[in-house]
């Protein structure tokens, strides 16, 4: 073969194998379907809940607070032990109060003797009313401090158990420090602070879902048992109060979030949050997207209920994307996910929406088809090639 002629089929060979690597090239970038993934519609039950926080206490329960500010002298090793009313827990310095005692009721038995030397002397009546009015300002005054030491004895408020017990000997404490907390260790309850904006959700007799840390991934339940009437204006308010069970986990003092559920459904049609963009979701029908208006209901942290022209196990994008409009043909990244819809709800039979199978297969039905070309054009020139 000539010189000339290998040269023109060298270069021709070249600029086919330009042109079909440029326009396989494009294709493959820009010609194709754009990848998408998705996600299905699914039945499920929804629920509507009131949010709070709250803190488990016993529904019977009292604290031991003192009277006045002293140094305490004894405190009862007692928490965590059942003790009865009146019992006593600790005892405030009292030496002050006893002194003081003492001196009332020596100044008492004086004025006795002078009563009596008053009434044996015949005194005149204004003297002798004047002697027995000083006898019972004395009096008043022994009781009133015996009253005054006896508030120093720190006393169980009722029959149950030490819940806690704060506080050492030798400290000074006063009307603000809670010594002891008494009460029953069961039932407990929940106290509740629900917004003011949510609390006409709240009824008796809901039931309420608690959650806290220590018991992960564990759903506890409670049932309101009673609202407070007037709320607070300051925090904006109210508070509610949870029964517990008697086989509730939770412990006195922890604190809990609480979810009151005002409304169930037991059968919504509910979608990913992301799949929902400007009041519509995208099916992928046939390879094809087209977009269907719903209306949004509950919304969860990952789901969210919506009512529209959605049967269950449709296929919609996830998420949803503004720039691909109805009518637009795209790939399926995740077919894991379609399959298990229903088969009517998207196909894969057109070459173009077949799901991507990787660039070695893609490379080489492009290398086949180029050199069936490439054959062509060189069993040609050699035909016509001067012999």
């Amino acid at each position: 073969m000539a010189p000339a002629v290998m040269k023109a089929l060298r270069g021709a060979a070249f600029a086919v194998l330009a042109l079909g690597l440029g326009g396989g090239g494009y294709y493959y970038y820009y010609g194709r379907p754009p990848l998408v993934k998705v996600g299905t519609a699914t039945l499920a039950p929804v629920s509507e809940f009131v949010y709070g926080s709250g803190i488990v206490e016993p529904i019977q329960w009292a604290k031991v607070v003192p009277v006045q500010r002293k140094r305490l002298v004894q405190l009862c090793h007692c928490e965590g032990s059942m003790v009865k009313k009146d019992q006593v827990l600790g005892q405030q310095d009292n030496a002050e109060e006893t002194a003081q005692l003492r001196e009332l009721e020596a100044a008492h038995q004086q004025n006795i003797r002078d009563l009596d030397r008053a009434i044996k002397d015949d005194k005149p009546k204004a003297e002798l009313e004047q002697r027995r009015t000083a006898v019972d300002q004395s009096s008043s005054r022994i009781t009133a401090q015996k009253t005054r030491i006896d508030g120093l004895v720190l006393r169980a408020p009722m029959d149950g158990l030490v819940l806690r017990r704060d506080g050492e000997v030798g400290e000074i404490v006063g009307p603000t420090d809670v010594l002891f907390w008494v009460g029953t260790a069961s039932p407990l309850q929940v106290v509740a602070e629900i917004n003011e904006e949510d609390i006409l959700h709240v009824a008796l007799g809901q039931t309420a879902l608690l959650t806290n840390e220590a018991f992960e991934n564990q759903s506890m339940r409670a049932s309101v048992s009673q609202i407070t009437p007037k709320g607070d204006p300051t925090k904006k308010s109210f508070r509610v109060y949870l029964r517990l069970p008697a086989n509730t986990p939770l412990k006195i003092g922890m604190n809990v979030e609480v979810n009151i559920i005002f409304r169930e459904t037991p059968s919504a049609m509910v979608v990913p949050n992301e799949a929902i963009l400007d009041g519509t979701v995208q099916l992928v029908t046939d390879g094809r997207i087209k977009r269907v208006a719903v209306t949004t209901g509950v919304r969860g942290t990952r789901a969210t209920e919506v009512k529209g022209s959605i049967v269950p196990g449709a296929v919609l994008l996830v998420p949803a994307r503004k720039e691909l409009a109805d009518g637009k043909r795209v790939r399926i990244e995740n077919p894991v996910v379609a399959q298990g819809s229903q088969p009517s709800a998207t196909s894969f039979t057109q070459p173009d929406s077949r799901p991507e199978a990787g660039r070695d297969s893609v490379d080489q039905e492009l290398a086949g088809m180029l050199s069936s070309q490439l054959n062509d054009i060189v069993s040609n020139a050699r035909r016509d090639a001067p012999r």
